[in-house]
């Protein structure tokens, strides 16, 4: 989609964007460019400015995107099953859910666990103060959920066995960008260019190469002289800075992604870096900086190796469709048509959201890492698609 038939911000909004804008241009490097990852950092979580920290209304009809747990609460309900499973392992467990948006996945989880299955405590992990207020807002709505919240600033600091869910918070990782030169890796980088941003090129620091040629090493292919795509350099530390205290339990990561073979393919020579504003896609990182949301599609085969090196097994990996069904959405469907007045009929539309290849189903999949699990998974039990990773 073109940026000049992009809906105009507010008035009111515009000052953000240019003074996160300004912010910017006093960060560039003595070339007069940023990676891209550090102006994905800024446009996203800049104190005060960036689309994740300045207050925006973000998710839901009047936001910029909807993720699965906003179309009701089945996507929570059917999440409710495999929680139950893992409880059942553990006994007293905690559940610690990063980037928890609006706060309805973990009121309807809340909602849906069985009274004995509840969690000692329901931790978030939320850089956004203007978000911890609408999900405790959510929340409050059932007061005797909210006694089992908590907030963190940060990772927890002491060992804790449980689950860990992070829905649509890869995708959100800054990444760096390269593209495959006549000669040699380039780093894509962001300069100046009048009253916005463009994209500016330079020799790929060396870091950022050896990614590359491990990307080149495992897939068997050579990139083509212009092909562009993302990398996350630093997922692996991210990875380690959420779950080095998790003794024992499941990492549950949801995301929009492919296996490496699948990423990397010649034909998606321009990368999958996408950005959302008022429902609408578009490939622009650089439209009204901090007013909208970037994102790149996430690389499930570094997740699992993030994974080994922070001691994580990989318990599964399906699409959405399929773990959603493994943890019971057909019997739940069947229930629910029995009961309602409406014989299920919104609650099928629901479903057919989050379960069509079309829609969410296949674009979204889903992997599960575990720490000291000596059971099989219900998620996994239907598809397991390890071995394309």
């Amino acid at each position: 989609m073109s940026r000049n038939i992009l809906p105009e911000p507010s008035a009111e909004l515009k000052p953000l964007s240019k003074e996160l804008c300004a912010r910017i241009r006093k960060n560039l490097d003595n070339d007069g460019m940023m990676p891209f990852s550090t102006y994905m950092e800024m446009a996203l979580y800049e104190p005060g400015l960036g689309y994740y920290s300045a207050g925006l209304h973000k998710l839901g009809p009047g936001g910029d995107f909807i993720t699965s747990p906003e179309l009701g609460s089945l996507f929570a309900t059917c999440l409710a099953g495999q929680v139950t499973e893992i409880s059942e392992q553990l006994g007293c467990y905690d559940i610690l859910e990063i980037g928890a948006g609006t706060g309805r996945l973990a009121a309807d989880l809340l909602q849906n666990l069985p009274p004995e299955h509840l969690p000692r405590k329901y931790l978030i992990l939320e850089r956004s103060a203007d978000l911890r207020k609408v999900q405790r807002g959510q929340i409050a709505a059932n007061p005797d959920l909210l006694d089992h919240v908590e907030w963190l600033d940060e990772p927890p600091g002491e060992d804790w066995q449980g689950v860990l869910l992070a829905n649509e918070v890869l995708d959100a990782l800054a990444v760096e960008r390269f593209r495959q030169g006549k000669n040699s890796i380039e780093q894509l980088c962001v300069t100046p260019q009048e009253n916005r941003f463009t994209w500016g090129y330079r020799e790929a620091p060396a870091q950022l190469q050896q990614a590359v040629a491990h990307l080149v090493s495992d897939t068997g292919r050579e990139f083509s002289s212009g092909y562009q795509s993302e990398i996350n350099l630093y997922l692996a530390h991210w990875l380690r800075s959420v779950s080095a205290r998790l003794s024992r339990g499941l990492a549950l990561f949801v995301d929009y992604g492919y296996p490496r073979s699948e990423f990397y393919l010649p034909e998606r020579s321009g990368g999958t870096l996408m950005c959302h504003y008022r429902h609408r896609a578009h490939d622009d990182p650089f439209f009204w900086p901090g007013l909208q949301d970037i994102t790149a599609w996430v690389d499930f085969t570094a997740l699992a190796e993030a994974a080994d090196e922070c001691g994580l097994d990989v318990e599964g990996y399906a699409s959405q469709t399929f773990f959603l069904l493994g943890c019971g959405l057909d019997q739940l469907l069947a229930n629910h048509s029995e009961n309602s007045a409406d014989g299920g009929a919104a609650l099928s539309a629901e479903a057919r959201q989050l379960t069509l290849p079309g829609m969410m189903g296949e674009k979204f999949q889903v992997m599960g890492l575990g720490r000291g699990l000596d059971a099989p998974l219900r998620g996994f039990s239907l598809q397991d698609l390890r071995h394309r990773l």
